[in-house]
């Protein structure tokens, strides 16, 4: 008899097209599960609201944009189920059981949480749903039943809490029906941001995109920070914490040449313009063949929403089976 197929959960908030910090971070850990697990993508939409609640066309429009995003990088449907938050009422149910089951102390001290909020700059004016968004993405990860979740580093508390929750419902209920699950951290679990911030992110402008062009990457390579010592071609330059080499870390596969030019720009004598150049022609050709296939996927966006419909549908099939489960253990299937 075959061992069954591991299970993985994956997805990415709506709020903007997909970067190089997505890439790295879990996009690259997908094209390998899809032909190891049994997995699913969600483009978490309802958790983008979290933070977007007045701005849902911004939102709904980017449902599109990761999609496309997703099929580029080549994730492909008929290995991965795709589908949309929003569109599983059964995650929604779920999470209102599961609000029963933690207290709001534990939420307020999700170390997550609390660096996005101040982040956001929210203060004393945070929403409830933001708060309480760990709870909702427990339930999207046991919803399909899922012991394997690749996240960032950052997401650590997430994974953490989302078994809290398995344990007490466990317990509480007696019952095995809801499974724990596994985190796998990238290699290199965070990218920094162009201008040097300690994370990418769509909110700092401090992105590149996987769908930017070839001007627009070359662009802001060019701005990118450096070591801010290196005032002089003939100055040692700083490669540890150097932003423009963590990306060459990341994304270069001549390993042999990336050492040489990193020698020689800590003893001095190499300017940074021809290490940004470096970058620019590996990230151009890591990027080129996603930005022609997005292109070709983006002349039918009506097939891919097509494509998200049946992954949804495929999605909710497992979520309602799941759910009944976790009502019979709470004796509460009445009819």
């Amino acid at each position: 008899m075959s061992e069954k197929k591991k299970v993985a959960l994956t997805g990415d908030r709506p709020t903007g097209p997909l970067h190089l910090g997505h890439y790295v971070g879990s996009l690259k850990n997908r094209l390998v599960l899809q032909d190891t697990h049994t997995q699913y993508v969600m483009i978490a939409d309802a958790q983008a609201l979290t933070d977007n609640a007045d701005n849902p066309q911004k939102v709904r429009e980017n449902v599109l944009q990761v999609a496309l995003d997703y099929l580029a990088v080549g994730i492909d449907p008929s290995k991965s189920t795709i589908f949309i938050q929003s569109m599983i009422p059964q995650i929604a149910e779920l999470t209102m059981f599961y609000l029963n089951l933690v207290t709001w102390n534990r939420l307020k001290h999700n170390p997550t949480v609390k660096q996005e909020i101040k982040q956001k700059g929210f203060e004393e004016s945070v929403p409830a749903g933001f708060m309480v968004y760990p709870v909702s993405q427990a339930a999207d990860i046991t919803i399909v039943k899922a012991d394997v979740v690749p996240v960032g580093e950052d997401q650590l508390p997430m994974i953490e809490q989302s078994n809290e929750l398995v344990r007490n419902f466990n317990r509480i209920y007696k019952t095995n029906v809801l499974v724990e699950a596994k985190a796998i951290i990238p290699k290199i679990a965070r990218l920094p941001g162009t201008d040097g911030q300690a994370k990418m992110g769509k909110s700092l402008g401090n992105c590149i995109y996987l769908s930017d062009s070839a001007d627009v990457v070359a662009k802001k390579v060019k701005g990118m920070y450096t070591d801010p010592n290196h005032l002089r071609v003939e100055d040692p330059g700083q490669v540890e914490g150097n932003p423009v080499f963590t990306y060459l870390d990341a994304f270069d596969t001549d390993l042999d040449t990336l050492e040489e030019i990193k020698a020689h720009y800590a003893k001095g004598g190499l300017g940074d313009s021809v290490v940004k150049k470096r970058l620019n022609e590996v990230l151009q050709a890591l990027l080129e063949p996603i930005r022609t296939r997005r292109a070709e996927f983006a002349k039918d966006p009506g097939a891919v929403m097509d494509m998200l419909k049946a992954g949804t549908n495929k999605a909710e099939l497992v979520a309602a089976e799941t759910l009944h489960e976790v009502k019979q253990a709470m004796l509460i299937d009445y009819f």
